[in-house]
Formats: C-alpha cells, structure tokens, sequence
C-alpha cells in the first residue's frame, strides 16, 4: 500500500484524495489553515455554482489555454459526471435558469461535511495548521504547531490554489520554491476580476452597488448577455467577469481597454435611430432616452457620461452609441479581490499524468497550474477534473516503480 501526501485541502485536493483512497492508498492531506476548503464555503455561501448544463462542445471553449493534459482531464470528468458524483453526496443537483447546476441546498457546507465523511470513511487522514514551506532533498518540510515536520511519502500532489483571496490560504508561497527546482510558472495575474473606472464622485455617490441589467458585452472574448454592477472603484459582476481575461490581456497589450455594451440588445440601431428621430427635439435629453429606448437611472447616466454632443444630437450616431457604448477602464483590481487567479505551473513543466518533469513523484493540481476559466461552474468542474487526473497519473506511476 502507497502512501500519498497531499499538499492543500481545497477540491482539486479533496478530489485526488477520493480517488487515490478508494484505491488503496494511505493519504494524508496537509492544509496550513485551520479548516479545510474554505475559499470553497465563502464561494457557495450564496449559491454554490457547481458546474455548467451547456453543451460540452461549447464548454470545453472556456477554458484557455486548454493544453491537451486539461482537456484529457474534463473529457474524463465531464459536468454530468460532477453532477452524478455530487448526487451522490446528497446534493441533489438542478439547473437554474441561465444554464448553471447548483445543489438543492445552495451553499456548500453540506456538500462538503458529507464529503468529508466519505473521505473519512475511506481512510483519509486530515492535518490542518501543516503549511508547507519547501522541499529538502527527496523530502516536504511543512510548518506545524509542534515545530517542522519531515514528510517523506511514495508521492506527493500540490494543490495550493493561485494568488486570489490570500486570507483563505491561497497566497502563492508555493511560486518561488518551484521556480528554485527548476518548474517554469507563468506569472500569476488576477481571473474573474472587477475594473476601475475614472467615475466621478457624484456619480459613486449616486450609483455605487446599483446593478445594470439586460445588456450584452462584446470583446475579444466575443458577445454575452448579462448583468454587472457598478461599484466605487469601477465595474465588477458576472458579465465583467465573463470578459475580465481579455479586457486585462487587451489592458497589457494595449495600454488602454473599454467595456463595451449593448444598452438596447433587444432593437436594432435602425429602430433605435427612428424612435429617437420621432422625439421632440426640445425635450430633455433623459426623456428622448427613456421614451425611444426605454432607458434611465444609470443606464441614461452612463449614456451622457460616454457619449458625445454630437452623437447626442443625432439620432443615427446616437443609435449607434447605445448598441456599442464603451466604459474605459483604467486597470484591473487587485490579485487578492480577484474570484480567481491565471497563470501557474506551465502545462509543458507536467507530463501528462500531472507529474513535475522536474521533479518525479511528485504531482500539481487544481489552480497551481496554468489555466483559466470564467465564473459559471467552470472553475470548480476544473479543479475537481485536474484533482481526479493527477490522482489516476500517480496510480499510474506507482504502478511502474
């Protein structure tokens, strides 16, 4: 019987603990918080997003870059999958809405307190306050409360998360000890992150927290239908977060960015611009607004802070601004507010069982590595997919020792 160590208790880590357990392996999992999955909990606190019901084809495009080691890992573990593993915890999954699988129960808790059962049941042996601190010869150091400890296993698999939300373990201490051994990391950049726009402080003042609803947005990520909000340092939300990888990447090629919206997904500039003609020319700006398009409060608002005189005056230019109206952004926010984090361990430093080439036996997981994903379901079914594979490379492995 092999005995495994793994470094990090979030779900990639969780997951190659079931799977190696179940297969007969002693594994002890080494978290340096008190608790485990905790980035996991604060995200289901409000409705735990655990995949996505579109089709997989069209799935499998949010993942960037989608090496062949990450595809291999979500056509073995496809969202029916996930969803047919998570009934199997209780969680009783349903599809809302706009396409996304949640648990009946919404927040995570439950889901995970079950899990944790099963992998106690199976065996599994949890050391929390263990931080890991570096590698010394074939052996982890970790950081304990009783003073270092010496881990010398068969295998080892991190799983320490990227750079977001520091404050619940992920705070990317792991970066300059694999770099010393020789694994290429790509920088880690903040993923499913808000903006800062220049507003002025009447306008925070005004519309700070107020969410814009039924709009689409264009970039090079392409067209999405959705909502955001506007917040005191800029835009944040699900749709900004759905576009956030090619507005930062445009951000550091370009120097510059703008949000781009379709006020009025529903009418074409045509309609638009004949609704506008039809209005009193001596009628108040917000009021050809709200009567031609149907727009006021912050939607009108954001129409006069981008838009010219020019086009405010003619109805063709002015249609044409509401299907295309552009936010400019200033940078994104921080690394540590980001939902998650791109970047990591380059998928050329794995061979395809997710083993170091730098390092055999031991293996990477889960956000170390470099890949991202907009919010939907797609992180979380990519952590438990890369978790399930890197458990299966290192059976494999152990197999030809």
């Amino acid at each position: 019987m092999a005995d495994v160590a793994i470094i990090g208790g979030g779900p990639a880590g969780l997951m190659a603990a079931e799977v190696l357990a179940t297969a007969g392996c002693r594994v002890t999992i080494h978290d340096g918080m008190p608790s485990l999955a905790r980035k996991l909990l604060l995200a289901g606190k409000s409705g735990l997003n655990l995949t996505h019901s579109e089709p997989y084809q069209r799935f499998i495009t949010r993942y960037h870059p989608l090496s062949p080691a990450l595809n291999a890992a979500l056509d073995a573990f496809r969202p029916d999958d996930l969803i047919t593993w998570a009934n199997g915890l209780g969680a009783d999954c349903f599809v809302g809405s706009s396409g996304r699988v949640f648990p009946k129960a919404m927040k995570a808790s439950p889901l995970l307190r079950a899990w944790l059962r099963r992998l106690a049941g199976l065996g599994v042996t949890v050391k929390t306050r263990h931080r890991w601190i570096g590698f010394s010869g074939k052996s982890l150091i970790c950081e304990t409360p009783d003073g270092p400890l010496e881990v010398v296993e068969d295998a080892s698999l991190f799983t320490m998360g990227g750079a977001s939300w520091p404050r619940l373990g992920s705070n990317a201490a792991w970066v300059e000890p694999f770099r010393a051994i020789g694994v290429d990391i790509a920088d880690l950049r903040p993923a499913n992150a808000g903006f800062d726009v220049a507003w002025d402080a009447l306008f925070i003042e005004r519309f700070a927290g107020t969410p814009v609803k039924s709009v689409t947005a264009t970039s090079d990520a392409g067209t999405t239908a959705g909502e955001f909000v506007i917040s005191r340092h800029g835009i944040e939300g699900s749709l900004v977060y759905a576009h956030s990888a090619a507005l930062r990447d445009r951000l550091e090629r370009d120097g510059k960015a703008d949000f781009i919206m379709d006020l009025a997904p529903g009418r074409s500039a045509d309609r638009l611009a004949r609704d506008l003609a039809r209005q009193d020319a001596k009628a108040s700006f917000s009021n050809r607004l709200r009567k031609s398009a149907g727009l006021d409060g912050v939607k009108a608002t954001l129409v006069r802070l981008f838009s010219s005189e020019e086009e405010r005056r003619d109805p063709a230019k002015l249609a044409a601004r509401l299907k295309a109206l552009p936010i400019p952004l200033a940078r994104i926010r921080p690394i540590e507010e980001a939902i998650s984090s791109a970047g990591g361990v380059r998928f050329d430093s794995i061979d395809a069982r997710f083993m170091l080439k730098a390092r055999p036996g031991v293996f990477v997981a889960g956000e170390m590595l470099d890949w991202e994903a907009p919010t939907g379901g797609y992180l979380l079914t990519g952590c438990l997919a890369t978790g399930r594979a890197a458990a299966r490379g290192i059976l494999d492995w152990l197999d030809e020792r």
